[in-house]
């Protein structure tokens, strides 16, 4: 199937070494953040490489008694485009390791 032994191994130490790789790619991709910005600085937040959200601030023009729906669709919105960047940033990160293998959706 793979024609020799040396070749299997080969293989294998390739394998082995992409993984480590990986794994360094993911410890360092878990410091890396994010920043998002909307309804013109209302809210803001930071989120890093584990969707974690490490940072949130809210203009207290954005706070209205009156109104909470605006501040939770702002804030919906926030989390929502953070969680875009952070999944664009981990894709990059990933496929400089993988070298765009194109390994199945959603695996880098």
């Amino acid at each position: 199937m793979f024609g020799n032994k040396a070749q299997m191994q080969n293989m294998l130490k390739k394998a082995k070494k992409m993984q480590e790789e990986m794994q360094k790619a993911q410890e360092e991709l878990k410091k890396q953040t994010v920043d998002v910005s909307v309804g013109g600085g209302a809210v803001s937040l930071t989120m890093n490489g584990e969707n974690m959200i490490t940072a949130l601030k809210i203009s207290p023009d954005a706070i209205d008694p009156e109104d909470p729906e605006m501040l939770e669709d702002l804030i919906t919105t926030a989390v929502n485009e953070a969680s875009k960047k952070a999944a664009e940033m981990i894709q990059q990160g990933m496929s400089k390791v993988t070298g765009n293998m194109g390994l199945p959706g959603g695996m880098f």
